[in-house]
């Protein structure tokens, strides 16, 4: 009997794996196609999404060879839009989450159908005539077109979305064109689900999410976080952390609000080259630590290289400048304000870590050259890693565009090389007049 068990259900197995596979492939690709236009008391969603991510959740009408029946899938449609889009599309007006739309129309198209490529021509399209009955399209190569319509209080609230499309695909990518009353057009790209997005946001919406933007950053970029450690070892007291800081903030704000402008070479090499620059900074940092029992004037090469980690954080800021609407300006001081936050918090944790460290557990100088020379190794595999990259780029070409380019930030360098000198002198009089008020004790 357990013999007879047995070959039971080895061929219970066998018919399983040999029997055809019916569940649903999820696509790898998706892209929906979103605009969002107010207009008096209702909110038009225009909304495109190919059909293929909806094979497994809507049924619908076949003819010969399993071709859509075209005069009887309107409403299969309808039940696409809803499973679909409604299920994992929420509107807010002014905060308050907006209730479900009315499906005005639905329409099934084709994949090249161009309609889609502006406001006036898609919305012409979905209230225009359907595919004719004789037309042989299997489901998975249409596309479902929808007009959504909201009933909003005014068409000058302030409107967010949340476009949770991300199970439509394993790499869905959403793009939304808002229509404002005043004219202006707003363009956003959104991969999977980027949470709660403020098509106009205001100052305020702007400010909110660009400091906690900034905030993250800090926190994820371990390579920023190192050269913070490396700068806080041989110091580890207020006063003294006071002009590094502020240096390394003043020169990072500078890099990235040129950035932003596009003040920087347009070239392929140019973040790789950066993202080098800051491995070489940290190796250095780390280096002087070893090296140099008390380094001096440390806020001035912390100046130069807070330069270089300004670029870096304008490269991971360049995809997000789209939530800042009109508020480009105010984005970057708050996404520079969530920066220094996150720095404020590291140094907090590091500077009474490092002093538990030294005073329990080992000698403070044999503890800075251990653990600098772990950032330096560190350091070391990321500036080759690096390095490997940068030169597989091809050499740049002198051209008069560059020149002028490269002379504009030598002219830039030496007047922050002039400052510098000047703000030396100030500090080293305020030093020693400090030093000189203070009365000694016998």
């Amino acid at each position: 009997m357990a013999l007879l068990r047995w070959l039971g259900l080895l061929l219970a197995a066998i018919m399983l794996l040999t029997a055809p596979v019916r569940a649903h492939d999820i696509p790898i690709d998706a892209v929906v196609r979103m605009f969002v236009k107010p207009q008096g008391q209702v909110l038009r969603v225009l909304v495109r999404m190919p059909l293929k991510s909806t094979t497994e959740d809507v049924e619908y009408p076949r003819r010969e060879r399993d071709f859509v029946d075209l005069a009887k899938v309107e409403p299969f449609l309808r039940d696409a839009a809803e499973v679909a889009l409604l299920d994992s599309l929420d509107v807010y007006e002014d905060d308050r989450v907006l209730p479900k739309p009315r499906i005005a129309s639905v329409r099934m198209s084709l994949e090249s159908d161009p309609s889609f490529y502006d406001y006036d021509t898609a919305l012409a399209h979905v209230l225009g005539p359907t595919l004719p009955a004789s037309e042989t399209l299997y489901w998975e190569q249409g596309m479902l077109d929808v007009l959504l319509e909201y009933p909003i209080r005014s068409e000058r609230s302030y409107f967010s979305l949340h476009a949770a499309f991300n199970r439509l695909a394993l790499h869905e990518v959403t793009t939304v064109q808002f229509l404002a009353p005043s004219g202006v057009a707003r363009a956003l790209e959104l991969e999977g689900d980027a949470g709660l997005v403020h098509l106009d946001p205001s100052w305020f919406h702007a400010a909110a999410r660009f400091v906690i933007m900034g905030f993250n950053h800090i926190l994820e970029g371990s390579d920023h976080l190192l050269f913070l450690l490396c700068l806080v070892i041989p110091f580890r007291r207020v006063r003294p952390l006071i002009p590094i800081i502020t240096a390394f903030t003043v020169a990072h704000s500078i890099t990235l609000i040129a950035a932003t402008y596009h003040y920087v070479p347009d070239v392929l090499w140019f973040p790789p080259l950066i993202e080098t620059l800051i491995a070489m900074s940290i190796f250095y940092m780390a280096l002087e630590n070893i090296v140099v029992q008390r380094p001096s004037h440390r806020w001035i090469i912390t100046f130069c290289f807070g330069l270089v980690h300004g670029f870096g954080f304008s490269f991971g800021l360049q995809q997000s400048l789209q939530f800042a609407g009109s508020h480009l300006l105010t984005s970057l001081l708050s996404f520079n304000m969530g920066v220094e936050l996150g720095q404020l918090l590291v140094l907090c944790l590091f500077v009474p870590a490092l002093n538990l460290l030294f005073r329990y557990v080992m000698p403070e100088r044999m503890g800075i050259i251990i653990i600098s020379a772990i950032v330096a190794h560190q350091a070391w595999h990321w500036m080759v890693d690096r390095l490997a990259v940068l030169e597989r780029f091809p050499r740049p070409s002198i051209t008069a565009a560059g020149v002028r380019s490269a002379l504009g930030w030598l002219s830039a360098a030496v007047v922050m090389a002039a400052l510098l000198w000047v703000t030396s002198i100030a500090i080293r009089g305020w030093t020693e007049s400090e030093q000189q008020e203070t009365p000694k004790s016998y």
